[in-house]
């Protein structure tokens, strides 16, 4: 029997059905171009960097808004994809931050600041450091550089924030700043979820906006 799965749902990669429905979308056109752009970094950082895919349910290369965060966690590993849908508490609290906000799928990206899973040699992720964020950014510079529809950068947590003043030097695109969504954050701090929620209806009104003439 086919597996019914609500691909817009927290958790939907745990899902084998769903990941290879994603698979099947990464030749998209608006995906085409990252996904080519993620070969290149493949090939320069060697088969021991793990890489996962953009998720082809965002807007890929018509984004015009991207979500940075530190760097892909195990799930993302897993499912081959930085996702919202990802079956993790990081990736279900920023699912219901942007649905909650009426953020469109297809105005946004998600990525890392870091795009490779950064691990301590013994199996566990560990937080990113100033010198792997040097080694990143070359890559960030070419992922935006791939966004001509980009109006805003949002930077998810201490770590993508700490990068801020390098990204200003890669973009004028202007940025916000919310906390981490993850599940230790929103749970102990509940004051950051309510930030967090402020900052993503703001990015809402400004996506919905009316243009002018």
């Amino acid at each position: 029997m086919l597996e019914l799965i609500n691909a817009d749902a927290p958790y939907a990669l745990k899902s084998p059905h769903e990941r290879e429905r994603r698979a099947a979308m990464l030749t998209t056109p608006s995906l085409k171009p990252l996904g080519e752009y993620l070969d290149v970094i493949r090939r320069e950082r060697g088969p021991e960097y793990a890489i996962p895919n953009f998720d082809p349910c965002d807007g890929g290369s018509d984004a015009r808004v991207l979500f940075l965060l530190e760097a892909p966690g195990p799930k993302a590993v897993v499912s081959s994809f930085v996702s919202r849908n990802n079956p993790d508490p990081t990736a279900r609290n920023l699912c219901e931050l942007l649905s909650g906000a009426g953020i469109a799928r297809r105005d946004t990206l998600i990525w890392n600041i870091v795009p490779w899973y950064v691990g301590d040699g013994q199996g566990r992720i560990r937080p990113v450091n100033p010198a792997d964020i040097r080694a990143a950014l070359p890559y960030l510079d070419g992922l935006l550089k791939r966004l001509p529809n980009l109006m805003r950068i949002v930077l998810v947590g201490l770590k993508a924030q700490s990068a801020a003043k390098s990204i200003r030097a890669l973009t004028p695109v202007p940025f916000f700043a919310t906390p981490h969504p993850s599940g230790q954050v929103f749970n102990v701090r509940p004051d950051k979820r309510a930030e967090a929620e402020d900052t993503v209806r703001e990015i809402a009104l400004l996506l919905n906006a009316p243009e002018s003439d």
